[in-house]
């Protein structure tokens, strides 16, 4: 009979038992580590960096209209504005003040220059005196021109008594009262007559003539004259500063009585019945703006068609000057210089387009963005078209839907992939 010996082998099978989960547990262990490796690793991959979602700005890409339009505050500006400047050098006398009302035409100050005046009385003395040289050059040629025509006369009267005597002469020679001799010399008579009466009417064209040259030069030089004494009477009425227009004097530059330089700004004046509104825009949008696009300007929650007058040619810290001119019989009432007012320009309506949110990813990266896969945000070229203040056209790359870093790319530094943490 065979002795059963299960029992002795427990033990053994117990202690195996415990060796094997001795064994086992680092073997776990080492399973999770190398787990953890791989999670890291895939980590790794989907990103070379991480980023907190809290601090970028996602947008969807859509399909709609863009309108690319313009919206800025503008600040009200008189349309005309001119200054008025001394015309010579010489003590100002004011009339008015800033801020006074004035009508067109209104004496607004006085400049008084004794050079000028002085100038304009020898100028003016002198014009009477070649006035009247002109006037006696007039006489002359008419004494002249009536000497010269006394003496065409008389042989004209000569000319026609020796034809007279030479038609007598004739006669008389025919019935043989008389000699052949006495005809001839009827005939030279005539012949001398008639040499006398070229000589005559030679001798008075030449007169009239000389005559109204003479005349004619001391009357240009009266009239040369005239018009260097007419501008010193226009530049002494201009030293009274008259308003153009009826409107309101702006900022007076000089004190009163001070002594000014010719051609130093005296003050101006605002014409209050024309307003503008002045704009800044973006130089990206400069190219777009031209004379004549429409837009509107909101005053008191009222809108009032406009149109762009005026585009600077200038960039100024990345920006264009703009000015906007109200339609006619739609400017507002009450309107004050340098008045705030809200602008809208609406440039152009594209349908039917895929767009995005604009952010500064348009400028940073140009031609590529960053798309959401999930938690991975990955760097993708793209095509973007016509773009507006807040949204800029999707022409190739992006598709309806898909989700992109609008602001806050430039901390991805162009990786190609980043991992985006919620």
């Amino acid at each position: 009979m065979i002795r059963d010996t299960a029992a002795q082998d427990l033990p053994r099978v117990r202690a195996a038992h415990a060796r094997s989960r001795r064994w086992l547990l680092p073997a776990a262990a080492a399973l999770a580590l190398a787990g953890v490796a791989v999670w890291l690793a895939a980590s790794w991959s989907a990103g070379a960096r991480s980023f907190d979602a809290s601090r970028l700005r996602i947008a969807e890409v859509v399909r709609g209209d863009l309108v690319r339009d313009l919206a800025a505050e503008g600040r009200v500006t008189t349309a005309n504005a001119p200054t008025l400047y001394a015309i010579a050098a010489g003590t100002v006398r004011l009339n008015v003040v800033a801020g006074d009302a004035v009508q067109a035409g209104q004496a607004l100050a006085v400049i008084d220059s004794p050079e000028l005046r002085s100038r304009l009385v020898q100028e003016e003395a002198t014009l009477a005196s070649l006035d009247g040289e002109a006037r006696r050059a007039g006489l002359d040629a008419r004494l002249a021109q009536s000497a010269a025509r006394k003496l065409l006369d008389q042989a004209r009267i000569d000319d026609i008594a020796a034809q007279r005597d030479l038609e007598r002469s004739q006669s008389a020679f025919d019935r043989g009262a008389i000699p052949r001799n006495d005809l001839d010399r009827a005939r030279d008579q005539v012949q001398k007559a008639q040499i006398g009466l070229a000589a005559a009417e030679q001798e008075f064209a030449m007169r009239r003539e000389l005559a109204q040259v003479e005349a004619e030069n001391k009357k240009i030089a009266a009239q040369r004259q005239e018009s260097v004494a007419a501008e010193l009477r226009r530049q002494v009425e201009a030293l009274t500063l008259r308003a153009p227009f009826d409107g309101q004097v702006g900022q007076v530059q000089v004190a009163q009585g001070s002594h000014v330089a010719v051609n130093a700004p005296v003050l101006g004046v605002i014409d209050l019945s024309v307003f503008e509104v002045e704009i800044r825009v973006p130089e990206s949008f400069a190219r777009d703006l031209a004379l004549g696009v429409p837009a509107q300007i909101s005053s008191v929650g009222t809108n009032y068609p406009a149109t762009v007058s005026a585009v600077s040619p200038e960039v100024v810290n990345g920006e264009v000057t703009a000015r906007l001119r109200f339609d006619e019989g739609a400017q507002p009432p009450g309107l004050r210089q340098n008045q705030r007012l809200s602008v809208r320009i609406v440039l152009d309506t594209r349908t039917n387009v895929l767009k995005l949110e604009r952010g500064p990813f348009v400028e940073q990266d140009a031609g590529h963005a960053y798309v959401l896969d999930d938690s991975t945000a990955r760097r993708r070229k793209v095509r973007l078209g016509a773009s507006s203040l807040g949204e800029v056209e999707v022409l190739d790359g992006l598709a309806e839907g898909e989700r992109v870093v609008v602001s806050g790319s430039d901390l991805f530094e162009r990786a190609e992939k980043v991992r985006i943490n919620r």
